[in-house]
């Protein structure tokens, strides 16, 4: 009890103090953290007084951080109850009965309340502690979104979230955290430099003095609409499942938009003024997605061998995240390790964005977790490597064998080549039998094996046999990046040769003669990773004159004319009939195009012979208005490139851009 009553206080001064530097406009942990030690508090003392308050607490009437006059709120702005996952917000649910509800996208930004009085804007005030906030109108005038007289005489207030766009954040504030945080500090600025970047989103309004102005929420949507207010995206609906599904729709295409939101908003349709006067009203609910980020413990850390590198995997005690339970999460490299003073027992910050493997982005916040009580360790490196006994290297943005006779690394490099050139015959087991036989070591070994030989391995007969052998055989001619790519240089993926031959070293021999500094000028490269190519090229220089010698060829680069889908991209879901999707990607690429695994934002085209599937990227691909193309149309495409030109992305009419069929 004593322990449960500690760590109760504990947690109830990190809120007070994560709280008040969310209202300065710098906060210092992300929503997902805070959310973290709002649910633990909750847990454990439901009736804490830090759980009722609004704001930052504070509630003293003085200047903000910033020096802005006080002003109080029309409504108080409460906090709202928030569910985490489906259960929590069917419980809400059933708890309020409610019948239908306006569901609305919930921004994540700063809140703003406009102050009318008779149709002219008198006062913007921010959230503050809930009842009062800073009166910041000159910095609000200057926001997109906010208008300085209305088309009516209306006297109340209008509330909205003050948004920064994500490509201007990309473009001119990536030192601010995220989006929200610039934001939050741009509206404060006392010179309002900046504001004009902001944009208010509203969501709800109220007439002062008349509870009865507004007899529903959508009512007030359509009202803000006609006003000439931007307006949050907003639904309703009639049934608890309906809004579960509709969170996960959203959730699952929200980074295609234009700005943050961290889940929906959840109100009764009926508008009723008294449960908005609450400190936290009881008749809606912010449903929020799942957490990307979560608080555990460092219990031990394993190193995961591939090739010659050694890759640090921290073991934490099981959290959720993202709709997942994560016990395992990356270290990246062993600069990462000391960078963040990592120790057995630290508490950390595990995160997971989007589809991306969980990874430990920092130590967590003090007091976030309570001290393990075994103490902290310090993290054991590998000094050997485990196949040949070689002292491994530490160069701080890996750990490696250098030892290039390492079977270790020989094996890898052998199932990368054959991944690269997408030889599925060849399998994983196969492989290792011909190399465990002292068969196949090298990669140009792999082009002297005979069907009658292949035959006398395990589960292989002489139909088998001469499948396999006909596939290694069957891919002669590679580009550039694919043949560079095969060879396993730590860290050079098939997508970065592309870049670099695309700047102008575009054979071997220019490769070859290339120096660190020469291909550190290739855009997005690196001296690290110029380093890698130009080592990695000469550590195999006699692997590759080896496949060279065995008749693999080079493709010579294409002239600059003979590039038609130069600037287009491509995405392949499904199987292809009529060729493998790595020799579809490879054509495309011959062609000028690239070739992307997702459906992204400036996509070109999707094909598929599936199209009306309810797939991920056949869902993403409608909402973007991505035109999805068959097979046969993309084959069309191939055989008159010319016909692909950049506008066919955004037509708007359902026919390809030469009228060769429709865009499912």
């Amino acid at each position: 009890m004593t322990n449960s009553k500690e760590r109760a206080a504990a947690l109830e001064r990190l809120i007070r103090k994560y709280q008040k530097s969310y209202y300065d406009g710098e906060a210092e942990i992300s929503d997902g953290e805070f959310d973290l030690l709002w649910d633990e508090l909750k847990s454990i003392d439901p009736d804490n007084p830090v759980l009722k308050k609004v704001g930052d607490g504070t509630g003293e009437g003085v200047p903000g951080v910033d020096g802005f006059p006080k002003a109080k709120h029309l409504i108080p702005m409460g906090s709202q109850e928030k569910a985490a996952n489906a259960e929590e917000f069917r419980a809400w649910a059933q708890k309020t009965g409610l019948g239908a509800m306006l569901v609305q996208y919930k921004l994540d930004g700063a809140s703003l309340e406009l102050q009318y009085e008779k149709g002219v804007l008198i006062q913007a005030i921010t959230r503050g502690d809930g009842i009062k906030g800073d009166e910041i109108t000159a910095n609000a005038r200057r926001m997109t979104g906010v208008p300085v007289r209305l088309d009516i005489p209306f006297s109340g207030g209008v509330r909205g979230e003050v948004v920064m766009p994500r490509e201007v954040w990309r473009e001119k504030y990536t030192s601010k955290a995220n989006c929200r945080n610039a934001a939050n500090g741009i509206m404060r600025r006392k010179d309002g430099a900046g504001c004009e970047d902001l944009r208010l989103i509203t969501y709800d309004a109220a007439a002062d003095g008349d509870d009865a102005y507004f007899q529903d929420e959508p009512q007030k949507i359509e009202w803000l609409s006609k006003r000439g207010f931007e307006i949050t995206v907003s639904k309703t609906f009639g049934n608890v499942e309906d809004v579960i599904a509709y969170r996960d729709d959203v959730a699952a295409m929200r980074d295609t938009l234009s700005f943050d939101i961290d889940g929906l908003v959840v109100k009764d349709i009926k508008t009723d003024m008294a449960d908005l006067r609450r400190a936290r009203p009881e008749k809606q609910i912010a449903f929020k997605f799942e957490l990307e980020t979560a608080f555990s413990i460092l219990r031990s850390v394993e190193w995961s061998e591939s090739g010659a590198t050694y890759t640090p995997i921290g073991i934490v005690d099981p959290v959720r995240l993202a709709g997942t339970t994560v016990q395992r999460a990356n270290l990246n490299n062993p600069d990462m390790i000391r960078a963040m003073a990592l120790k057995i027992g630290s508490a950390v910050s595990v995160v997971k964005r989007g589809e991306i493997i969980p990874k430990i982005e920092g130590l967590a916040p003090d007091g976030v977790l309570p001290a393990p009580a075994t103490g902290e360790q310090e993290i054991e490196f590998p000094v050997r490597c485990a196949v040949c006994g070689t002292d491994l290297v530490d160069g701080g943005t890996r750990l490696y064998c250098p030892n290039p006779a390492c079977p270790k690394r020989l094996l890898h490099r052998l199932e990368k080549w054959i991944s690269v050139l997408d030889i599925r015959e060849l399998g994983e087991k196969l492989i290792r039998q011909l190399f465990d036989k002292g068969r196949v070591r090298q990669i140009h070994e792999l082009y002297t094996i005979a069907a009658e030989e292949l035959a006398e391995y395990e589960r292989m007969g002489e139909l088998s046999a001469a499948k396999v052998v006909r596939h290694i055989q069957s891919r002669r001619e590679l580009s550039l990046a694919a043949f560079i790519a095969g060879f396993d240089l730590e860290g050079v993926a098939e997508t970065t040769m592309e870049k670099v031959a695309a700047a102008g070293f575009n054979t071997l021999q220019k490769l070859r003669a290339a120096t660190t500094a020469e291909l550190a000028e290739v855009y997005g490269l690196g001296e690290i990773t110029a380093a890698v190519i130009v080592e990695g090229l000469k550590e195999t220089a006699a692997g590759m004159d080896a496949v060279l010698a065995a008749g693999i060829t080079i493709a010579p680069p294409p002239p600059e004319d003979a590039r038609p889908l130069r600037g287009l991209s491509f995405c392949f879901t499904g199987e292809l009939s009529s060729m493998k999707r790595s020799r579809a990607e490879e054509k495309i690429k011959a062609l000028g195009a690239s070739a992307k695994s997702s459906v992204v934002k400036d996509l070109s085209y999707l094909v598929t012979n599936d199209p009306g599937s309810g797939s991920a990227k056949n869902q993403k691909a409608r909402q973007l208005g991505i035109p999805i193309i068959s097979e046969e149309q993309f084959l069309a495409l191939l055989a008159e490139p010319g016909n692909a030109d950049k506008p066919a992305g955004k037509s708007k009419t359902g026919k390809a851009p030469d009228g060769q069929g429709i865009l499912f």
